[in-house]
């Protein structure tokens, strides 16, 4: 007999990284994640990614403010690894942020809170993942 609960169990259902990456729950920071410091992929949930990254022509219009998605990745994955190497120790480590929102119509900065998480991969590798407080 195992000494391990889960040794027999069956899975039901996984939900890769890869698959969340390929279908767009997940987005892939690339190469810029490297140049910030980080050692490990990042990637950012959709919902981090659209409020703190995601901008276009069309936003900048609106907003009377000029700013593009490789400037506001840059600001996340700066602070993130700023924040990563002031913990000390756990695999989530809060970090805050000013941007200028997408949504509404004030052009001010605002500050928001994002969590960055360090886990497994699918083959167990090391991964960080950026991601609003709330999710999981």
């Amino acid at each position: 007999m195992s000494t391990d609960f889960w040794a027999d169990a069956e899975i039901i259902h996984a939900y890769t990284r890869a698959q969340a990456l390929a279908d767009g729950a997940l987005v892939d920071a690339g190469p810029m994640a490297r140049e910030a410091g980080f050692a490990a992929p990042v990637a950012l949930t959709r919902a981090a990614w659209e409020d703190c990254v995601g901008w276009g022509d069309a936003d900048s219009e609106r907003k009377g403010t000029v700013q593009d998605e490789k400037g506001r990745l840059w600001d996340v994955l700066w602070m993130a690894i700023s924040a990563a190497r002031r913990n000390r120790g756990g695999d989530r480590v809060p970090f805050r942020l000013v941007r200028v929102p997408r949504t509404g119509t004030g052009r001010q900065p605002r500050l928001v809170e994002l969590t960055l998480t360090i886990g497994p991969g699918d083959n167990g590798e090391p991964v960080f993942t950026i991601m609003e407080p709330h999710e999981s």
